[in-house]
């Protein structure tokens, strides 16, 4: 064998063994993100009884008038919701949005914990994989093409913290989950807001909703643990949505086109997350 021909044999098996690893490390984010699915789909504190308006009249009056909308009588309770969705995530900023075509599935079990699985882009641009949280770990794990490493983070308290009060901003469209049933507290901001406060592992997490005279969510946000700043430091600032359109599945009438982004209600707001629910199941 020439040398050259000893050289293009190495750099082959190098490449093989590199392709190898990263089928590998695909492969065992996907198999995590399975795991971390099937566990969030197990029923928890509401075992499917039925929803009555009696069980909200002790909430403030936005809230009550939020349930009323959300939730038809006689509904089977359940907290943890299945979404389909399309949409466009934002990679740029306010000015230049950079928005790129998204498609995903969602298991949301709040305040415990989701997983969402996007393709985001289009032809050989595309990056799939995940986003989630449960127990004690977060993860962001996407990839390009499915085999170019994009984001891969490392589970951090900080990181769990903000993934948490994903899972809580979010609880619009798992909306038993608010229930005082599931250990929520509700307290009055204004005639058309009230505020739910969420435990998950011990911290504190303070939702506020405002809904429109017929009870149908308007927008929601909350104070959210992240570095989507410019110093990329954690900490707490504005987060929260504005609700387009509602639409019913099973009973429960929630959120199906949504814009939200960091720095809610201020001038540095930038819708980043667009999205339109196209399915809706729950358990």
């Amino acid at each position: 064998m020439s040398i050259p021909l000893k050289a293009a044999t190495l750099l082959g098996l190098t490449a093989t063994a590199a392709s190898l690893a990263t089928i590998a490390v695909r492969s065992r984010d996907e198999r995590e993100a399975d795991q971390a699915w099937q566990a969030l789909a197990q029923p928890r504190l509401l075992a499917g009884q039925p929803f009555t308006l009696a069980s909200v009249e002790g909430l403030p009056e936005p809230a009550r008038r939020f349930f009323r909308f959300a939730i038809a009588p006689g509904t089977p309770l359940r907290g943890i919701a299945v979404i389909d969705m399309t949409g466009q995530i934002g990679i740029g900023d306010g000015k230049a949005p950079n928005y790129r075509p998204m498609v995903a599935r969602e298991i949301l079990a709040p305040p415990h914990g989701f997983v969402w699985r996007p393709r985001i882009g289009a032809g050989l641009a595309v990056v799939s994989g995940s986003d989630g949280c449960i127990e004690d770990r977060a993860w962001t794990r996407f990839w390009l093409a499915g085999l170019i490493p994009v984001a891969r983070t490392t589970s951090t308290p900080d990181l769990v913290r903000s993934a948490r009060a994903r899972a809580v901003a979010e609880a619009l469209w798992a909306p038993a989950s608010l229930l005082p049933e599931n250990g929520v507290t509700w307290e009055p901001l204004d005639a058309d807001s009230a505020r739910a406060i969420l435990w998950s592992n011990g911290e504190r997490y303070a939702l506020d909703l405002t809904v429109a005279p017929d009870g149908r969510p308007v927008s929601m946000s909350m104070q959210r643990w992240t570095n989507a700043n410019p110093d990329r430091v954690f900490r707490l600032q504005p987060f929260g949505a504005t609700v387009l359109e509602t639409g019913t599945f099973e009973g429960y009438t929630i959120p199906t086109r949504i814009d939200g982004g960091n720095w809610f209600g201020t001038d540095a707001y930038f819708p980043f997350f667009r999205a339109t629910v196209t399915s809706a199941t729950f358990r």
